[in-house]
């Protein structure tokens, strides 16, 4: 099974080691076909707390870490 990775939007970093990464995605209605925006909150494993809110992001998914955290912050994507 590959390893999913995503790219996304950190929006808080209160958290120690941890930031809360919000990723965008479109999808097609299955009955209107009409295009829907979706966001999907994901908790990412930050182990030097670099990450700042506003921050673009790479994450993929690992083993478990704690209950809810089961993605690593990978790198920043810089535009």
């Amino acid at each position: 099974m590959a390893i999913k990775e995503t790219i996304g939007t950190v929006i808080s970093n209160k958290m120690e080691k941890t930031i809360t990464v919000a990723v965008k995605n479109q999808v097609k209605h299955k009955k209107y076909s009409k295009i829907i925006a979706q966001t999907k909150k994901y908790y990412a494993h930050d182990e030097n707390n670099e990450c700042i809110v506003g921050d673009i992001v790479k994450i993929k998914e690992t083993r478990p870490i704690s209950k809810t955290k089961k993605w690593k912050f990978v790198n920043k994507i810089i535009i």
